[in-house]
Formats: C-alpha cells, sequence, structure tokens
C-alpha cells in the first residue's frame, strides 16, 4: 500500500511539474526553468509553514479563526522580533505567496513585488543567527532576468503562470508525503532536462531508494544519533533521509553538509527549511571540502552519509600541503589526481566518531585498481575499518548507467571480517531504469544486520581472504554468481542422440524405397 502511495503522489507531482513546463514551453530554458520551479515551490512553502505556525499559536491561545494572511502589515510588525527568533525569518502578510497570488494576474509590477518580497524575507534574518541560513537563498529565482522572458510584461506573464502551477501543487504538508516532495520534485526537473545536465556544474542527485538504503545502513542498531555528516551534500536527500528514518529530534546535534556547487547549495538550504529542520539544527557549507573542509570545530560525527562526485580531479600530490594533512596521511599516500574517490573516503573515515558508521556510494574502480589507490585499500582493510562492501544493480542513477558500489566503514569493529553483498539483481525496472523496491532495500539491510553470509548473496571474508587476493575488494571475487544455467544429462543425451540416428536411418532406407519403386515404375 505504501509503495502504491507513494507512486500516486509522485506521479501527481510530475504531472502538475510537466503542467507548469507546458505552459512555460518554448519561453524559459529547461536549466533555468528547474531553478525557478524550485524557487517557487519554496516560496510557497515558507509562506505556508509561518502562516501555519503563527495559526495554531494563535487558535491554542483562544483566537478561534485566526488567519495570519488576513492581518494588516501594520499588525503584523510587532510580532517580527519574536518570529525571526523562533523560526529564524519574517514574511508580512502582504508579502506572503497566497496574497502575491491573488493580485499577481493585475500586478503589472510582479517582478518587482516578489523581488522585494525575496529581499525582505533575506533581510530578515540579518544580524540574527540564522543570517548565514538565509544569505542568497533566492539568488537562482531572478525574476527580472531575460530567460524569463524580453520585456517586463512577458516576463511578468511567466511568473503569472508559474505562480499558479506551484500554487496548484497537491503538496499539502510537505511532512506529511510519503515522498519527499521537493527532492523528487529535483530529480523529475534533472531528468526531464536530461540533454542539458552539462550545464549543471556537475550537479549529482542520489534517488530517494538509494538514500534510503545508505541510511538505513548507517543508522543501523541506533534509535538517536549526535550529529549526521555529509561532505558533499548536493541538495541534502541524504542528510534528510536520516531526519526521517530516525526522526529529527533523534539527531540531537543537527545536520552538517558541506556542497561545492553554489546552486547545490542553496537548493540543500532551502531543503532543509523545507523539512522544517530548524535554522540552528543545521549547518550547511558552501567550499571545496578535499581542500578546505568547514567543519573541523564539529567532528567527529556520528553517522555520515555521502554520494561524492564519482573520479573528480583534485589538486592531489600537487599540492605538498595535502600530503601532511592529517585527514590523508595516515595511508602514506594521497588518492591519484585524477580520480578523487578515495580521498572522499579518507576525509569521511578522518571524521568519523569511534561509534560512528559511514556509508558512501563508490564508483567500482576504486575497489580493483592498482598503484596508490590500492594502497589506499590495504591501509582501510590492514586496520580493519571497512565493514561491509555492497554492489548495488546498474542503471539506479540519474544520467550513468554504470554499477556503483556502497562501502561502509567503521572505526570499532566487532571483528576483523568484511561483509560483501552482491545486491546486483536487487532491483525492479521502471521505464528506462532500475529501482529498488521497499523488500529489495529491506533484503540487503537485513543481510547487513544478521552478517549470515547466504550462498549468491553475501560472504563473510576474513582479513587473510582480502590479503590473499591483494586486497581486491570487488564483490564478485568473494560471491560466488548463482549459476543459471540448465544442468544437462549427458547419458540421457547420448541416449536421445542414439534414438535420433536410428530414427533417421529408418527414415532414409523408407526414402530409399520410395526412390527405387518410382524408378522401376518408369
Amino acid at each position: 500500500m505504501a509503495d502504491i502511495r507513494k507512486e500516486q503522489e509522485r506521479d501527481e507531482l510530475h504531472r502538475a511539474i510537466w503542467a507548469i513546463a507546458d505552459e512555460l514551453r518554448g519561453s524559459v530554458d529547461g536549466w533555468d526553468f528547474k531553478s525557478y520551479v524550485l524557487g517557487m515551490m519554496f516560496y510557497r512553502y515558507i509562506s505556508e509553514n509561518l502562516t501555519n505556525y503563527i495559526n495554531e499559536g494563535e487558535i491554542e491561545a483562544g483566537e478561534v479563526g485566526f488567519d495570519y494572511a488576513q492581518l494588516s502589515d501594520e499588525d503584523a510588525e510587532q510580532a517580527r522580533e519574536d518570529l525571526v527568533k523562533t523560526k529564524g525569518f519574517f514574511i508580512l502578510p502582504s508579502e506572503l505567496f497566497c496574497n502575491v497570488r491573488k493580485r499577481a494576474a493585475n500586478d503589472e509590477n510582479l517582478n518587482m513585488t516578489l523581488e522585494a518580497a525575496f529581499n525582505h524575507i533575506e533581510e530578515s534574518a540579518k544580524g540574527s543567527e540564522s543570517e548565514d541560513n538565509f544569505a542568497g537563498l533566492f539568488d537562482d529565482i531572478d525574476v527580472n532576468s531575460n530567460k524569463l522572458g524580453t520585456t517586463v510584461a512577458k516576463r511578468n506573464a511567466n511568473l503569472v503562470k508559474l505562480i499558479e502551477g506551484v500554487a496548484n501543487m497537491g503538496l499539502g504538508n510537505y511532512k506529511d508525503n510519503s515522498i519527499d516532495a521537493f527532492g523528487d520534485a529535483y530529480e523529475y526537473l534533472m531528468s526531464m532536462y536530461a540533454s542539458n545536465a552539462g550545464k549543471s556544474g556537475g550537479e549529482f542527485f542520489t534517488p530517494q531508494e538509494v538514500s534510503e538504503l545508505l541510511t538505513r545502513m548507517a543508522v543501523a542498531g541506533k534509535t538517536e544519533v549526535n550529529k549526521v555528516y555529509d561532505p558533499a551534500c548536493g541538495s541534502g536527500s541524504l542528510l534528510l533521509k536520516a531526519a526521517k528514518i530516525l526522526g529529527k529530534e533523534n539527531v540531537r546535534q543537527g545536520f552538517y553538509g558541506q556542497e561545492i556547487n553554489l546552486t547545490t547549495y542553496n537548493l540543500c538550504r532551502i531543503n532543509m527549511f523545507l523539512h522544517d529542520i530548524d535554522f540552528d539544527k543545521f549547518d550547511i557549507a558552501h567550499e571545496d571540502t578535499l581542500l578546505s573542509p568547514q567543519h573541523w570545530d564539529d567532528e567527529p560525527f556520528e553517522v555520515i552519509v555521502s554520494n561524492p562526485p564519482y573520479s573528480i580531479k583534485w589538486e592531489g600530490d600537487d599540492n605538498p600541503v595535502l600530503i601532511n594533512d592529517p585527514r590523508f596521511s595516515p595511508a602514506g599516500v594521497l588518492a591519484p589526481k585524477s580520480k578523487a574517490d578515495l580521498a572522499f573516503i579518507m576525509h569521511s573515515l578522518a571524521w568519523l566518531a569511534t561509534n560512528g558508521t559511514a556509508a558512501i556510494v563508490c564508483f567500482p574502480g576504486i575497489m580493483y585498481r592498482g598503484g596508490a589507490e590500492k594502497k589506499i585499500r590495504q591501509y582501510l582493510i590492514d586496520n580493519n575499518f571497512i565493514d561491509c562492501i555492497i554492489q548495488l544493480p546498474s542503471n539506479l542513477f540519474f544520467g550513468t548507467s554504470i554499477a556503483t558500489c556502497i562501502m561502509v566503514l567503521k572505526r570499532s569493529k566487532a571483528d576483523n571480517r568484511t561483509l560483501f553483498i552482491d545486491a546486483s539483481k536487487e532491483f525492479v525496472k521502471v521505464t528506462n531504469n532500475n529501482r529498488l523496491t521497499e523488500e529489495n532495500i529491506a533484503h540487503i539491510v537485513d543481510e547487513f544486520i544478521s552478517r549470515n553470509g547466504t550462498q549468491h548473496f553475501s560472504h563473510l571474508a576474513n582479513y587473510d581472504e582480502i590479503k590473499a587476493q591483494d586486497y581486491n575488494l570487488s564483490v564478485s571475487t568473494y560471491v560466488e554468481q548463482e549459476d543459471t544455467r540448465e544442468v544437462i544429462d549427458i547419458v540421457k543425451l547420448n541416449a536421445e542422440i542414439e534414438e535420433i540416428v536410428a530414427r533417421e536411418q529408418i527414415l532414409r532406407e523408407e526414402i530409399a524405397k520410395i526412390i527405387a519403386e518410382i524408378e522401376g515404375q518408369k
């Protein structure tokens, strides 16, 4: 039932986004359209979130039928200071999404109205604890851009269509949706404009089912944790899965992430607000994690979940400082300049708490290539940091058909064995992509927790076994594939062949007789 409801909500959301795209077809380039839709969804959300928060408080205090959206700006002003302290921001009633929408079609200065509203929301947080979380949040929704239309009138006409489209989305209460509505909208918009993906500046999106699997493994056996961290957090989907699985109140000190891409950094902060994570419970930084990590004062982290970019270039040994960096120096060697994958893994391990778990999506090449990568694998195995390697199915991720892996790291393992799971067949096909179902995820997580070792599915390898394989960590090296070929009974087959040959001989003799009779009649 949950899967059916999820698909219905997903379809409804996709139809709503497609309807907006249809309205704006030819007016706005697809890649820019993505930012406008997400930005407007965010504006609607924080307007409704603030209104609901105020209304609930007033109704509880006996003001039945109170509606903040109906209040005058003058009357609302007196609540500003209090709301900035509790919610981190303030919106005047006249600048709420619902009120701007009512006037939009007749507002000749709609672009100015929206720009002022966005500026006022950001300015409301200035000088408060939430200032960093709101600065530049609306930068990607430029209402005066030529990309939106060549004249003010055209821009405003498109803004009306955009506002109406977002207003008609059946989002209800974001938190009550069984899908991650914002994350799903992002994923769908990415796939709609796949041909423009090159413009994205390296945006990666982790499908929600992969996020679910990764996070359930990272929090296995825990009901609460101190902090959750993602060193390449993108739009924040992995951090938010931890909030959903554990309950945000059970992540005691909050959510931490770092993202190099400005657009996705903004989306991540937006996504935190969309999931009602209070401004003092998240810290998302914008910088290069490998060269300039921003959370030295916050580590270690009890849960680390990440899907870092695959095989990107980094400075590596061109930068003499890096080999002495305490995150990388323990392995005695740096990840290759052309492939930073293991640098992200070493960074995550360095910032992992003693009782913590890190689950990281990996490119399969790092499991078997030689050189520096082999030396880093050897360091990880010799020091007993690798808990599990999982081979995922191919074609799970948007933009690549590669079959990726998951590496699970722990600093305090119960024994010196590593579990290998072959989950390459755990999927259902949905259109052109493969998708993990609830059953697939449960099967993998159950095996990860029980560590039983199941023929053709998993294998628990001890240290000597891995050393004998020259530190190759490919799952196929340890989990024997099931032979699905038909077993042939040779004795039975030979008997059948003999029978066929004998029958063939009889037929030949019959044919020879017929031919002889025909020739005799001539």
